[in-house]
């Protein structure tokens, strides 16, 4: 594929210039795949190794259209980690900055009654992870998801591998029918490729061309240890990090919430 700038995408210049403000000249190719397909009006299913920029492959399109035909709620996008979805509403707010971008994030462990009187003010896109929101549309009435234009599923197989499916459904009652869907994963799954049978709309997929799913510049190593002294081996190898890398940055994933 010829390298491609976005330009040739058709964005805006104000949105060109907001990309390279953060660093993005040149767009990754999920990015120059996906962004004319989703302004032409298609679902699309997207999938690329993490790093490869799928936030903007969504957002870009989306901040486009929305400046044409500002309105509150424009979009929701679904992400199942509290975690990724402040990354993503921090990547819109600067993206969307010269527009002055309305972006609510609605995850646990926050103020339900705060969130909500932010929704009720009508933001234009918000990002949320679902059982969050479906306690919001359970509990009050204060904000619609009818009108919406944008329905994004971010991290797509694991927010449909059956985990959210009960929350996942209280959302989708609530959506429009009508609707441009967008599903973006690391990978394509069985799930994904159902999807593309059952949106009713014209799909794009898109696979990027990759063995694994990460970046080839992520250097992995893991630890094989006892589980009763896992900890002591956690703090070991920071320590060992640390030594190495005394201005590096860690950051520790684990699989429940504290």
């Amino acid at each position: 594929m010829v390298n491609k700038t976005f330009s040739d995408l058709k964005l805006n210049s104000w949105l060109i210039r907001q990309c390279t403000v953060i660093g993005v000249k040149h767009p990754t190719p999920i990015q120059a795949n996906c962004i004319p397909e989703i302004l032409r009006g298609k679902d699309c299913i997207g999938a690329a190794k993490t790093g490869s920029g799928k936030t903007l492959a969504f957002a870009l399109p989306i901040l486009q259209e929305l400046c044409e035909d500002p309105y509150g709620i424009f979009a929701l996008i679904l992400t199942p980690t509290r975690e990724l979805a402040y990354q993503i509403g921090e990547q819109l707010s600067v993206i969307g900055k010269p527009i002055n971008l309305k972006c609510s994030v609605v995850v646990g462990g926050m103020d339900m009654i705060a969130q909500g009187k932010e929704l009720a003010k009508k933001p234009h896109i918000v990002v949320a992870t679902p059982g969050r929101l479906a306690d919001h549309i359970e509990s009050c009435n204060t904000f619609s998801l009818a009108r919406i234009k944008y329905l994004v599923l971010d991290e797509a197989d694991r927010l449909l591998g059956g985990h959210f499916d009960e929350q996942i459904q209280t959302i989708f009652n609530v959506l429009p029918k009508k609707r441009q869907n967008l599903f973006f994963s690391a990978t394509i799954t069985d799930t994904l490729e159902r999807l593309k049978e059952a949106t009713g709309n014209e799909v794009f997929l898109y696979e990027a061309p990759a063995e694994v799913a990460t970046v080839e510049e992520l250097e992995q190593h893991y630890v094989l240890c006892p589980q009763d002294v896992r900890d002591a081996y956690l703090v070991e190898t920071i320590r060992t990090y640390r030594a190495k890398n005394e201005t590096g940055n860690i950051m520790i994933f684990i699989d429940t919430c504290w």
